[in-house]
């Protein structure tokens, strides 16, 4: 019998979060585990490989049950078990569920599958109908799960990071999707002596011009490119994977937050470090500039700090949440901080007082992201409402009044986790992408779906282009989509 090594069950655990789309958590496992020094070949484990692997173990003991039970024929899906049978009861007492399972299980299989066929098959023309639908720019080329994508600001290219070890810009033609074929700039991030497994391209920004995309990877390195695909500088103070990485509104600055606890400010036009700060006692999960020279950062310790550069202390720090603060983000007047955390709250807080102003609970699980609407102080929609928006695990995207810390609607129409959601530039319409590998398009004032687009993956980011007229999506199935939003 084989032995099940400690590297070898680390590197499927790893390799299931990053398929399954827990990014931070495979991040932070990853590194503490060590799997960029692992020996084990990536490219010859299959995906799912965790799965399958339990599911072999299971099937091997339902199995075994099965072929004891000779006064009835095997059930060939090996479905008459739950896993939790199976791991708290002895083979005898599964023969006994079996045989009371197994007559009524047959019977009601004909039925069943009568009833499921047409659902498959609609669900696959569904699907195919989707993929050739005129309004659907598909980007093929990364080689492996595609984690973030973003716009630049003058919104005809398109960058993509990915686990392949590339960032890539697309140019997209301002006509209707697939009108022209894009062009596209590979940035490699690897070097000859490198391997693909430490060089994920975790996090990518660019700055206010679209001159400059800035790029996080998972060696601890940021790289600054040029909108030409030429590489501007590197850098390198980081002693683990970067999560987080912002431009501060002037450009001058470059915020990136990293696994090794630490935050760091580059100096853009030296590439060099201007000032490291190593509050956190844990990995950090985000960093969000409140203006030109201030920012807050968030980590798996619980805590929220607001750090200013040329400051060796925080000058201000937030504390409330009970487990790790998956991301923060200012309000465009930099006036309130939303935050969102695996306790299942939401919270916005002020520079004006140390609690929470609001302390949102109706989330039943993990919140893994916060965007507010582009309304209010600091943006072109001044007479708009301001509202935050958060995507849980619990399948929900939730919509909150601010002025008077209430929820406003609660947008119930994914499966599975919310991973992403993105307001349009005019603030009427919100993306949501999931693991349920659907992107929704909803209306901010009537809080329905307007418009599904069902993928072949799951999504990890949606982003909408600086006209509005387009949003882009990443795939863990290697592909970057965009769609045509001329509603």
């Amino acid at each position: 019998m084989a032995s099940l090594t400690s590297e070898f069950l680390n590197f499927i655990v790893f390799r299931y979060l990053s398929e399954s789309g827990f990014t931070h958590a495979a991040f932070t496992f990853g590194y503490e585990a060590g799997i960029n020094r692992s020996t084990i070949d990536g490219h010859l484990v299959p995906p799912g490989a965790l799965v399958q692997f339990v599911q072999k173990g299971i099937q091997y003991l339902e199995l075994e049950s099965n072929l004891g039970n000779d006064d009835t024929d095997m059930n060939e899906d090996f479905k008459l078990l739950e896993p939790l049978d199976l791991i708290t009861k002895d083979v005898d007492e599964l023969r006994k569920i079996i045989k009371e399972k197994k007559e009524k299980v047959q019977k009601g299989k004909v039925n069943a599958d009568h009833k499921r066929e047409p659902t498959r098959k609609s669900e696959m023309e569904k699907q195919q109908k989707d993929r050739e639908r005129s309004d659907v720019m598909v980007l093929e080329g990364h080689t492996s799960e595609v984690f973030a994508c973003a716009w630049s600001p003058e919104g005809s290219l398109l960058a993509s990071g990915s686990g392949d070890a590339t960032a890539r810009i697309w140019t997209i033609g301002d006509g209707p999707c697939n009108s022209t074929i894009p062009n596209v700039l590979v940035l490699n991030h690897l070097e000859s002596q490198a391997t693909e497994e430490n060089k994920d391209v975790t996090s990518l920004d660019w700055n206010r011009e679209g001159t400059l995309l800035a790029t996080g990877s998972y060696d601890g390195q940021a790289r600054i490119w040029k909108r030409s695909g030429e590489l501007v500088s590197t850098l390198n103070k980081h002693k683990g994977p970067i999560i987080s990485l912002k431009w501060n509104e002037k450009g001058d600055y470059l915020l990136s937050g990293s696994i090794d606890t630490t935050a760091v400010v580059w100096n853009v036009k030296s590439g060099e470090s201007k000032q490291q700060f190593d509050f956190h006692s844990g990995p950090l999960l985000d960093v969000s500039w409140r203006n030109n020279d201030s920012f807050a950062t968030s980590s798996v310790d619980n805590m929220i700090y607001v750090c200013k550069v040329g400051e060796n202390k925080p000058v201000k720090k937030f504390s409330g949440h009970q487990d790790e603060i998956n991301a923060i983000k200012w309000d465009p007047s930099g006036s309130l901080l939303a935050s969102c955390s695996d306790d299942t709250t939401v919270k916005l807080w002020s520079m004006k007082q140390d609690v929470c102003l609001h302390d949102f609970r109706e989330h039943s699980k993990e919140v893994h992201t916060v965007k507010w609407s582009p309304a209010g102080a600091g943006t072109s929609n001044l007479n708009q409402q301001l509202l935050l928006a958060s995507a849980s695990f619990d399948c929900t995207v939730k919509l909150w009044d601010v002025e008077l810390g209430r929820l406003l609607h609660s947008l119930s129409g994914h499966r599975e986790s919310v991973y992403s959601i993105a307001f349009s530039p005019n603030g009427e319409y919100m993306a949501s992408g999931s693991l349920d590998k659907c992107m929704n398009i909803w209306s901010i004032k009537e809080a329905k779906i307007v418009r599904t687009y069902n993928g072949d993956g799951a999504i990890f980011e949606v982003c909408w282009n600086k006209q509005g007229n387009k949003v882009a999506a990443c795939f863990a199935n290697k592909k970057v989509c965009v769609f045509d939003m001329r509603l």
